[in-house]
């Protein structure tokens, strides 16, 4: 924290403008060695760049002084013509520089995150916005990076304090006329706070925004589950052909649909006397995709099996004549495209239940857990009657509400984080 990092923070040259990045406590020298003299604070100027006597290049040069800036630290831009030798030469400058070292991944931001910027669920949102290539998925990270997390786990944590303080205070004081032993309401003021925290992780969580709705397409080898893949994603993704277990291993097609990301899986036949060892392997691996699976598209004469899935029996290949309509059954023909769109309308209805509502806030795996850890030691303390050890639980509660905002040490999980962001952000 006490070298001076730069990196480039926008998009890989060559572009028309590169915007070099600097913070630290360095940031004002290096630039002045480079511009001369420095701008106004929050004033874009215009500076020739030099390394001594070398021009490097015309810029425009902001100065923000900490710690009212991203980072909580004085931060620099230079605003570089986006030519390749042109940041290479500005770089190399900055790194002959005492104090100056190359950012590493993330590095602006976990300094945001260090010097009380923004807190842990903001930098995940903002790794999650990052990443987003849905309308869905953008505005599930604009909540969390804009602090939507952060201020309903503040307000949990606020009214544990409000109840932990009753208890300490009993504790303390129970001796004294003027304080009661416990209110009288305590316990159900704590079990309806666990209520509603189990109620919020219960939630759908936002990991299938960003990684997808797993379908898998399953049943009877040569059921046409290739062929409808194809039909469902509008190209030939997997192979197809009139001989039975063609499929003999997973196919996973990603797919943006209506601003929701899909990911589709084609399975191997579920042939009860597999020809060979691979067969058994591929319908080993159907049957593990089935247990993953968000949505089931059921291709087979027989009824879906008993799965904690939601499932959609199809009727495929409709098209020909011995495949009657059967009411339980969506009937489908990847050929003749009839039922496609009722195919389409059913499975984003199934997905409906599975995704965050639009305006709610969704927590991911990590927040979710704490989030139910924080209801567990609550519940616990609702029902403890001895003070003390009602008092350690929500203590233990309050831990739980500061690892999801990263209160508390959690240096492992910051660093994967932080690793899969931008060198520049």
């Amino acid at each position: 924290m006490n070298d001076t990092i730069y990196a480039i923070s926008s998009g890989a040259p060559p572009a028309a403008i590169a915007v070099m990045r600097l913070s630290g406590p360095g940031a004002f020298a290096a630039v002045e060695r480079l511009a001369g003299t420095l701008p106004q604070p929050r004033r874009a100027s215009l500076r020739t760049l030099r390394a001594g006597d070398e021009v490097l290049d015309r810029a425009l040069v902001l100065l923000f002084p900490g710690p009212a800036t991203a980072t909580g630290e004085d931060l620099a831009e230079l605003h570089l013509h986006g030519g390749r030798a042109i940041v290479r030469a500005v770089s190399d400058a900055l790194a002959a520089m005492p104090g100056m070292r190359p950012a590493e991944a993330g590095e602006f931001t976990r300094r945001a995150l260090f010097n009380g910027r923004i807190d842990l669920t903001e930098a995940e949102g903002l790794a999650d916005l990052l990443a987003a290539e849905t309308e869905m998925q953008r505005r599930a990270a604009i909540r969390a990076a804009e602090g939507g997390i952060r201020r309903l786990v503040e307000q949990w944590a606020a009214r544990t304090v409000q109840l932990s303080a009753l208890v300490e205070a009993a504790l303390d004081h129970a001796d004294e006329d003027d304080v009661s032993s416990a209110d009288s309401n305590l316990a159900e003021l704590i079990a309806e706070l666990s209520r509603e925290i189990d109620g919020v992780a219960a939630r759908p969580g936002s990991e299938r925004l960003r990684d997808g709705v797993r379908i898998v397409l399953a049943g009877q080898p040569n059921a046409g589950k290739s062929t409808l893949l194809n039909a469902l994603v509008d190209r030939d993704a997997a192979i197809v052909s009139p001989l039975a277990g063609t499929t003999r291993d997973r196919i996973e097609v990603p797919i943006m649909r209506n601003g929701i990301a899909y990911l589709l899986i084609d399975t191997a036949g579920l042939n009860e006397t597999p020809a060979d060892q691979v067969e058994e392997i591929g319908i080993a691996r159907a049957r593990q995709s089935i247990g993953q699976a968000d949505l089931l598209l059921w291709l087979n004469d027989v009824p879906p099996p008993a799965e904690p899935v939601p499932v959609l029996w199809l009727n495929p290949r409709s098209d020909l004549p011995d495949r009657d309509a059967e009411p339980e059954r969506l009937s489908v023909s990847a050929l003749t495209g009839e039922g496609m769109a009722e195919l389409w309308q059913a499975i984003e209805e199934a997905v409906a239940a599975l995704l965050p509502a639009p305006d709610a806030v969704a927590l991911n795996q990590r927040q979710r857990m704490l989030a139910s850890a924080a209801a567990s030691h609550l519940r616990a303390a609702s029902s403890e009657p001895d003070q003390l050890l009602q008092a350690e639980r929500l203590r233990a509660a309050m831990r739980s509400f500061h690892a999801i905002t990263g209160a508390i040490d959690v240096e492992a999980m910051l660093d994967a984080l932080f690793g899969q962001f931008c060198i520049g952000k």
